[in-house]
């Protein structure tokens, strides 16, 4: 299980940048200019039909070890950076 952050502190929400047609999917943390976090998100779909979206989804809820169901794209959903909310 990956350790992207603590989930469980107000709010919870997660930003990260998608890149869809990866060689391999994976997840790289950054540090942004301002101090703050970034999440790097590769997945090996097409950003079609809400695939790249799912794989996504799909991709952080076993890092985090999470259900898919928790996991809720709140803004971003045909841009490359969005926010993910974790409900408990």
């Amino acid at each position: 299980m990956l350790d992207l952050f603590d989930y469980k502190a107000s709010p919870s929400r997660l930003h990260v940048r998608v890149t869809p047609k990866a060689k391999s999917a994976r997840i790289k943390k950054e540090i942004t200019e301002g101090g703050g976090t970034l999440y790097k998100v590769y997945v090996t779909v097409v950003p079609e039909d809400g695939k790249a979206n799912k794989a996504v989804i799909a991709l952080l809820s076993k890092a985090l070890g999470v259900p898919k169901s928790a996991l809720t794209i709140t803004h971003g959903l045909t841009s490359r950076d969005k926010i993910i909310e974790i409900s408990r």
